[in-house]
């Protein structure tokens, strides 16, 4: 089994023109057209079971559109969280709405939200989202868009974590992209699990495996961050790894199973 914990799609109405700006942002060439059917064929190549995708809302007007696509994938081959903007002014009502839809977490992007991750209105964002039982994956690290003013770095994820204390918060792209080595000194060891998202495109397997055996095996989740980085290639560079099996299962599945599994108290 696999789980990817890491992948974006778009309605199919605004998918190509979508696809094509973000392309021209993160100067990648997509390797799906961003579509479900794209998403689904390229899982199945990797054989991937279940891809969860992390829609992202860049502005507060976008929340019911977001998570009313969102919502029609609930279970199965992809399964999607929901977002919101932390600027909403009834934040918390809609974090009540994205559980009552049954989706089971949120995505936040500081940087195409344009705002800093310790900034007070994450904090609170985090933190009721955290009491209802959601899982926040949040992007970490460089980004593209703004690779001069990173929006969420190893240092700021640390400072919510010890303000806030969630539960299921996972910082994606192994918790900083390309700013590794200040992962591992302010975020390696505490309660917070880790994508790979993009990561294989850049970081250097020693540190990777460093990262995950000081972290723990079982925080860190497989992730690619589809279609900016391929299923298969990402699932291929995993089962070359020199890992153990139980390292390998931990990653791969076990993590992601028992996140999206867990029953609440």
């Amino acid at each position: 089994m696999i789980i990817d914990f890491h992948t974006h799609m778009f309605p199919e109405s605004i998918a190509e023109r979508t696809i094509a700006k973000l392309s021209e942002c993160v100067h990648k060439a997509p390797e799906t057209d961003g579509t479900y059917e794209g998403l689904l064929k390229s899982a199945r190549e990797a054989g991937i079971d279940c891809s969860v995708v992390l829609p992202i809302a860049t502005k507060p007007s976008q929340f019911r559109t977001i998570n009313e696509f969102a919502s029609r994938f609930l279970e199965g081959e992809v399964l999607s969280f929901g977002s919101l903007h932390p600027t909403s002014s009834d934040f918390k009502a809609e974090l009540r709405e994205i559980k009552a839809m049954g989706l089971k977490g949120i995505k936040l992007h500081p940087d195409y939200q344009d705002m800093y991750f310790n900034d007070i209105r994450y904090k609170r964002v985090v933190s009721y989202a955290s009491e209802l039982g959601m899982m926040i994956s949040v992007h970490a690290g460089l980004d593209p868009k703004c690779p001069n003013d990173i929006h969420c770095t190893p240092r700021m994820a640390a400072e919510l974590l010890d303000d806030v204390r969630p539960e299921k918060l996972i910082l994606a792209h192994l918790g900083g992209n390309q700013q590794w080595d200040d992962v591992e000194r302010y975020l390696v060891g505490k309660n917070v699990y880790l994508d790979t998202g993009v990561v294989f495109d850049y970081i250097g397997q020693e540190q990777f495996l460093r990262i995950m055996r000081s972290h723990g095996s079982d925080k860190i989740l497989f992730g690619t961050d589809s279609p900016w980085a391929g299923q298969k290639r990402f699932v291929d560079v995993m089962e070359e790894m020199d890992m153990t099996q139980e390292e390998r299962e931990n990653v791969m599945w076990k993590n992601g199973d028992r996140l999206l599994n867990k029953k609440e108290v």
